[in-house]
């Protein structure tokens, strides 16, 4: 009998081990394929290998996508198996779970296996037959003729000639089961809510489908019918649908997804990973209670230092909770703050990590791919949001300071003490990150011409009109070149320096295998999250398949003009479509994490904003913002909930206190969706009917360059709209406020921010006024304070 309860152990510590290793691999390789060039390194493989045609980095995709994509999913049924998560249940049960196991492995080598059979690059079939070296063969022939006939250079290479042994109309059920198959784990995994919307998604794409095979598109409404081919009517027509799901780039199975997680994010994955594995955290809170030991709200306002710190690495807010929240939590509560407050405090301010340049979590990599604007500018864009949002999270603890009369702590304390170690801990912390910014902020065109390229050995020549034109540079000006401006070769050297420099902490020195712990750790990361971007793939195809996006964005907008609402009408159109693009995007987010909440709203509404005169990259902007903003919103606010488990406060209560105090989460998106100025970049203000390759156009009102006098004026209203607002929602100022008095500073801080310049030049004028006003009378009257 004791060897049967063995069994199962032994072979749970098997899949454990199996999966240590599995994923330790895939990180090793995935950072062998994300490392950027360094001169001189891949002409060494050559020469080593003998082979002119060697790779060691940057590996085809048609070969390396599916091999990873196997490796994933192998790490994710090794890791999350139903099989072993209910070995206490029902035989049946269990069983089912193993099936679940074997059918999602089986489903991912047969994709895999298809995908290379399928794609044109590769035609594995063929190649075995012979039939593919034969066409290009013949292709070249031609080629070759042709050329010579117009007298043209003779050619060496042709296109990769379409395949043809491939699966057939077998491949509308491989991609069928595999659907049904990716979307049924994702359960387990991801939970229902991602999954429900995927499958209302199909079963929609397929019975428009179903409608035009059985009664044609004649008078049927445009959301009822997707044609998927000409008369007469036949579903195999859908064969190329069905192809393009498997291997195009930019919306397959394994397209556009796989190239962001193995190319961009990957690196910065392993980056928070082995933040994790460092001493850096506690040291950086030692700094945040340190800093903020002068201020009332103390041990907040250091939550809120180091949350913004740490959740910039980790850009998860429910880990950042967790990491920092142990720490900031009870110290908040010893100082006096309630334990909903402090709760709420620190899921809005662990939140605001995903929002924190410079690496702001995946959901930011993958607006910079969605909109096309390099991941060096979103930051760019990030920081003025980011440091409102921050700002009143600092004014709402100082209210609450205030309110509780809560004095501050002053004096140095042991637990703030820095010692050596700790300075060595925020090189771990710090150094990665100054690393991440000097690469992504440095352009390829200037490294050389600067201070200290002469220094470097750089070889430059200075030209009458002042330009600097670089003739050479030394090996390692050619390795920042290298790494200059993109976003994966900056992650890429701050892991290999972390690696490194994860050294300084003598925990580490003492059992480096916590290192490749951390590697496991983030390989395991990885992997899971490409099983969710598998059911946003689904959703993403299903919605191009059908037009569902562009009709929907016609119609809201027709009518939204059919309102009639006058010479204001384009303001609140914005306004209008923006709330319900906000309402989509919280809704969504309640229920899964904030990188398919936002990519479905951005594929459904990004047209519609689009159309209202909102440029591509404020859109996807303002969508992103509450997609994080889900975070805390009740009833499912997974960082506040993940908060109230350290505090054992009520979690519904802990949620409202965190949308109170992060409420501006929910306003800032407005304000640079109305004054797209506040973005800093170019691609804020470029209209959005701008085609691609075609001279750019402007919103009206905007050329492309920052006026900084009337931004400058813009942040300063901001400014007083986030004190009132802040203000407000806490009740109290110097002194507690009546409810008349919260509803004048609310509404004086939605006029300060309107566009026309009489309403807030007046509205700005009355609140300053008002402000004075509350600010004499406070000193004449006793502070009223509530514990």
């Amino acid at each position: 009998m004791a060897h049967t309860n063995d069994a199962p152990q032994a072979s749970i510590s098997l899949a454990r081990r199996l999966v240590y290793g599995l994923s330790v691999f895939f990180v090793i390789l995935g950072m062998v394929n994300a490392m950027p060039g360094i001169p001189g390194v891949d002409q060494w493989f050559k020469d080593i290998t003998g082979n002119p045609h060697f790779v060691i980095r940057k590996y085809p995709f048609e070969y390396y996508y599916p091999f990873a994509f196997s490796l994933m999913m192998l790490i994710v049924v090794l890791h999350h198996s139903m099989w072993n998560a209910w070995k206490d249940k029902a035989p049946l049960r269990r069983g089912f779970g193993l099936f679940m196991d074997v059918a999602l492995l089986l489903m991912a080598f047969t994709i895999s296996i298809t995908y290379l059979i399928e794609i044109d690059s590769v035609c594995l079939i063929d190649q075995f037959t012979g039939d593919r070296a034969r066409m290009i063969s013949d292709s070249l022939k031609i080629e070759i003729e042709n050329a010579a006939l117009f007298g043209l250079p003779e050619p060496t290479t042709v296109d990769d000639p379409k395949c043809l042994n491939t699966t057939g109309p077998w491949l509308v059920l491989i991609i069928g089961l595999a659907i049904v198959t990716f979307l049924a784990y994702n359960i387990k995994v991801w939970g229902l809510p991602l999954v429900l919307v995927a499958i209302l998604v199909a079963a929609y794409t397929i019975g428009t489908v179903l409608i035009w095979y059985f009664y044609g598109a004649e008078d049927i409404n445009k959301y009822l019918v997707t044609k998927i081919g000409g008369e007469p009517r036949m579903l195999s027509d859908g064969r190329p649908r069905m192809h393009d799901i498997l291997v195009n780039n930019a919306s397959g199975l394994l397209g556009r997804f796989m190239d962001i997680i193995l190319n961009e994010i990957f690196p910065y994955l392993i980056l928070g990973a082995l933040f994790g594995a460092s001493a850096g955290g506690k040291s950086l809170i030692k700094v945040a209670f340190r800093w903020t030991r002068k201020l009332a709200g103390g041990p907040a306002h250091a939550a809120i230092v180091s949350s913004a710190m740490f959740g910039t690495i980790s850009g998860g807010p429910i880990v950042n909770v967790l990491s920092t929240g142990v720490l900031t939590i009870p110290m908040m509560i010893k100082r006096g703050f309630s334990k909903v407050f402090a709760g709420g405090m620190e899921a809005a301010a662990s939140s605001g990590g995903s929002i924190m340049p410079p690496v702001m979590g995946v959901a930011a990599f993958i607006l910079a791919a969605l909109t096309g604007v390099p991941y060096s500018e979103v930051i760019i864009a990030a920081i003025i949001p980011a440091v409102a949002y921050f700002l009143c999270l600092f004014l709402a603890v100082m209210f609450q300071a205030r309110r509780q009369k809560i004095t501050p702590i002053g004096e140095l304390t042991e637990d703030m003490t820095i010692d050596r170690q700790d300075v060595l801990n925020l090189v771990m912390i710090f150094l990665p990150i100054l690393i991440i910014l000097f690469l992504l902020l440095t352009s390829k065109e200037n490294i050389g011409c600067g201070i200290f390229g002469g220094l470097m050995g750089a070889e430059r020549l200075f030209l009458d009109d002042g330009t600097c034109r670089v003739q050479s540079l030394s090996w390692t000006l050619q390795l920042i070149q290298n790494a200059a401006g993109d976003a994966g070769s900056a992650g890429w050297w701050a892991v290999i320096v972390l690696c490194f420099v994860l050294f300084l902490d003598p925990d580490m020195r003492a059992k480096p295998s916590k290192l490749f712990k951390s590697f496991s750790e983030a390989g395991i990361l990885i992997a899971t999250l490409y099983l969710m971007f598998l059911a946003v793939s689904i959703i993403d195809f299903c919605l191009k398949f059908t037009g569902m996006p562009f009709f929907i964005s016609l119609d809201v907008l027709q009518w939204l003009q059919s309102l009639d609402l006058g010479a204001e009408g384009s303001t609140l159109f914005q306004f209008l479509a923006l709330f319900v693009t906000m309402l989509l995007a919280v809704l969504l987010g309640m229920g899964m994490p904030a990188v398919p909440a936002y990519i479905n709203v951005a594929l459904l509404m990004g047209p519609m904003l689009a159309g209202l005169g909102i440029s591509m990259f404020s859109a996807h902007m303002f969508i992103f913002y509450f997609a994080v903003a889900s975070a805390i919103t009740p009833p499912v606010a997974l960082a506040a909930f993940a908060a109230a488990t350290i505090t054992k406060a009520e979690p519904m209560a802990t949620g409202f206190a965190a949308v109170r105090v992060g409420i501006v989460m929910f306003v800032i998106p407005f304000v640079f969706a109305l004054y797209p100025e506040v973005l800093l970049i170019e691609a804020a203000v470029i209209d959005p009917t701008t085609s691609e390759g075609a001279a750019i156009k402007y919103i009206p009102g905007y050329d492309g360059q920052v006026d900084w006098g009337a931004l400058g004026v813009l942040l300063l209203r901001l400014l007083l709209a986030l004190y009132l607002l802040a203000s407000a929602l806490s009740r109290f100022d110097r002194t507690a406020l009546p409810m008349w008095d919260v509803g004048l500073r609310l509404g004086l801080a939605v006029l300060i921010m309107l566009k026309a310049p009489t309403i807030w030049a007046v509205a700005l004028v009355v609140a300053l006024i008002w402000l004075v006003l509350h600010f004499v009378k406070s000193k004449s009257t006793p502070v009223a304070g509530t514990a």
